[in-house]
């Protein structure tokens, strides 16, 4: 039987997936890229999940593009594999909720991409990340993207000139990682932090992360502007004015979305 390189799975709202192709490093081919674009089309209007949590079996998160696709290829295909990538990437940015990296090992190349882009990321205390593209004379362009957003650009730069793994710690040091945990407390913690904002209104986090995103790539008069009428707009939605009134009265909120 086949197996299968991507596994869902779905408890209290939140959909887990697993890289399931520890043989292979959990490199992320063409077939497992095409899954997840997949899987995450899908759960933009699927009620049922709230949050999503990437994570990996075996020792690596993910050594990045399957090396096997890039080599005595054409251009067509070559840009292919990276259009995919790009989608992906892209989808998880506009996936209109939280998405949260579980990072129990090695994240490199487009491993380390997948890790940076994602909203939240919690790494064991084993885990590292690396962009080692130009160890073997193919620069980590697009995994830089969303690298440089991640973390200040000089250290983005060192890890994408040198190739250079950071350890865990570092990662949390330079804004990669939000949160370190003991290797054994791993999933616990990912889980814990995903049940407490599936308790939140979606509709209210389907308005706040896109605008986040937004926001963040405009100059500070924009942003205001944009970001004032998005809270308006959030105000008129049946969820704000039902979190407010149950704050006030010092009662549960209980949300439509």
């Amino acid at each position: 039987m086949a197996r299968e390189l991507v596994r869902f799975e779905l408890e209290d709202g939140v959909a887990v997936l697993t890289l399931n192709n520890p043989g292979r490093r959990n490199a992320l081919s063409s077939e497992v890229l095409e899954t997840f674009k997949k899987y995450l089309d899908r759960f933009k209007e699927d009620r049922s999940v709230r949050v999503v949590v990437l994570r990996a079996e075996g020792p690596v998160f993910s050594s990045g593009h399957d090396l096997n696709e890039l080599i005595d290829r054409d251009e067509d295909s070559y840009t292919a594999v990276f259009e995919v990538c790009t989608q992906v990437m892209e989808a998880i940015r506009l996936l209109p909720k939280p998405v949260i990296a579980q990072v129990q090992g090695l994240a490199t190349a487009a491993g380390c991409q997948l890790v940076a882009t994602c909203d939240l990321a919690v790494a064991a205390e084993s885990a590292g990340f690396a962009t080692p593209g130009v160890q073997i004379g193919l620069f980590c362009t697009t995994p830089g993207v969303a690298l440089g957003r991640a973390v200040h650009t000089k250290k983005a730069m060192e890890m994408l000139l040198t190739g250079t793994p950071i350890p865990a710690n570092e990662a949390l040091a330079v804004g990669l990682v939000n949160q370190v945990v003991p290797d054994d407390q791993l999933e616990e913690r990912v889980m814990e932090l995903a049940r407490q904002i599936s308790s939140s209104s979606a509709q209210t986090l389907a308005i706040g992360k896109p605008a986040f995103y937004r926001q963040i790539e405009m100059d500070r008069p924009a942003a205001y502007d944009l970001a004032q009428k998005v809270m308006v707009d959030n105000l008129l939605k049946d969820d704000a004015q039902e979190g407010i009134s149950a704050f006030l009265e010092k009662r549960e909120a209980h949300w439509n979305n």
